[in-house]
């Protein structure tokens, strides 16, 4: 066989591999302004990155019990990978009034 009698074979073997590829991941922004998160509710998907951008001048936290304790210095931005399902409720160690949470479904 020649390479254009293989190519049309290829091009389709590709395509349909391509249709079975679950959704890629994304990336759900947080900010923190004024000592709150906002939106304080997201939906997201197991392995979505959540990212909190701080605009306070001060340090906050997003600290869930067992799952994760991120660090975010005023006017910066911290991150984690969201993983299993369920809610996950979180809050600043900082300041335990700044609540949120993250409704996590495949």
């Amino acid at each position: 066989m020649t390479v254009l009698a293989i190519l049309p074979r290829l091009c389709l073997a590709a395509g349909l591999s391509l249709c079975g590829t679950a959704a890629s991941a994304a990336t759900i922004e947080v900010t923190i302004e004024k000592l709150e998160f906002k939106p304080a509710v997201v939906k997201a998907r197991p392995g979505d990155t959540i990212l909190w951008r701080n605009k306070d001048v001060m340090d906050h936290t997003a600290t869930s019990r067992g799952s994760f304790d991120v660090v975010i210095p005023a006017g910066k931005s911290g991150s984690t990978v969201v993983k299993g399902d369920g809610v996950v409720d979180y809050s600043c160690r900082y300041h335990p009034n700044m609540k949120g949470r993250i409704e996590v479904a495949p």
